[in-house]
């Protein structure tokens, strides 16, 4: 028998958002696991907003918000509000109930500075790794160091000469002028013209590095520099020795890159094991030539490139192959809350293997 069409609207529903939800769905462990690290920021949320005045958009809230604009690869804020006034799995997930209105897109742009003053994303990146920890999925000892470009939201047009005389010490290795030393971009200063091989273009770019452990291959640190080959290493070090107060690391795999002597060296002193490959050329090897013919060797080598799949999830899924904001303060903020939410998910897809 066929159904009738129903054309009027229900004026009551009856039963909590949470019902449209289906119990095996990926989101509620990530909510879970994101509420439990939440837990852990309410002393710096309340620290963050005065006593008095008027109520603001409850930070949870927009942390949940800013989280699913990166798993669902919603283009920007205005789209992402959208979204919440409409797809119930989003204002579930958010913490908005079916009747609640939501906020305006400025939202985002008024709390972003209290966020940012806050480092709330650091302290929510850091309350979720320790989660990952207190659950047995982070490895203290192996861990892999890796960079990746972010193009900068700017226009190659916009890199012009800097305003007066050129300094009389350049930043080379001799101390010669390079243009980064003369040009800079009038839209975002702290991006550098750079490319990463031969082959590729320059563009205005930031440089991302982040610290990876080799169990699972969820990240543990990070960081953004400018654009330079030092840079990437100096990076890696000083991320390794923030390390070294939480957890007891003995190897670190890296690529060709950091077989450099600063880099090296800076390992070996801290009591790590750096596994970097050899060069093919006639460079002189800075690491015992046996390490090459060792298990450990082949095995850190080949977990050294899971770290690709956190910098593959951030460009295409986290949409950070390009940024939105300017200056590293912002870009550095976005990044780490994307490696939160990469950890979140990479947590909740591993929970159901044990």
């Amino acid at each position: 028998m066929r159904g009738d069409e129903q054309l009027q609207e229900e004026m009551f529903s009856y039963g909590s958002l949470s019902q449209r939800v289906p119990l095996d769905h990926p989101l509620r462990r990530v909510r879970a696991m994101a509420d439990e690290a939440m837990e852990a920021l309410e002393p710096r949320f309340h620290q963050m907003y005065s006593r008095m005045g008027r109520p603001s958009v409850p930070p949870e809230q927009l942390l949940r918000a800013l989280l699913l604009q990166m798993l669902y690869s919603v283009r920007s804020e205005r789209m992402l509000v959208e979204q919440m006034e409409y797809n119930l799995l989003f204002r579930w997930f958010v913490g908005l109930s079916l009747n609640e209105a939501v906020w305006d897109a400025t939202s985002f742009t008024k709390n972003r500075e209290r966020l940012l003053a806050g480092e709330v994303a650091q302290a929510f990146f850091t309350a979720v790794v320790q989660g990952a920890r207190r659950k047995r999925l982070l490895s203290d000892e192996h861990f892999t160091v890796d960079g990746t470009l972010i193009e900068a939201w700017a226009s190659d047009k916009s890199y012009q000469p800097k305003p007066g005389p050129p300094p009389s010490r350049g930043s080379g290795s001799k101390g010669e002028l390079l243009k980064s030393d003369t040009h800079e971009s009038t839209t975002d200063p702290d991006a550098r013209l750079y490319r990463k091989s031969p082959r590729a273009a320059f563009r205005l770019q930031h440089m991302a590095h982040v610290v990876s452990e080799n169990e699972h291959g969820l990240v543990v640190a990070t960081e953004v520099t400018t654009c330079s080959p030092l840079q990437e290493r100096v990076a890696a070090i000083r991320m390794m020795r923030g390390l070294k107060q939480t957890a007891r690391p003995c190897v670190v795999a890296a690529d060709k890159g950091y077989h450099e002597r600063d880099f090296v060296d800076a390992m070996q002193s801290m009591g790590i094991d750096p596994h970097v490959p050899r060069y093919k050329c006639r460079r002189p090897c800075l690491v015992d030539p046996a390490l090459y013919d060792r298990p450990d060797y082949v095995r850190s080598q080949k977990r050294r490139k899971w770290v690709e799949r956190f910098f593959g999830w951030l460009k295409t899924t986290a949409n950070l192959r390009r940024t939105r904001h300017k200056g590293h303060r912002k870009l550095g903020w976005n990044f780490t809350l994307a490696a939160a939410a990469y950890n979140l998910v990479r947590m909740a897809n591993l929970a159901t293997d044990f």
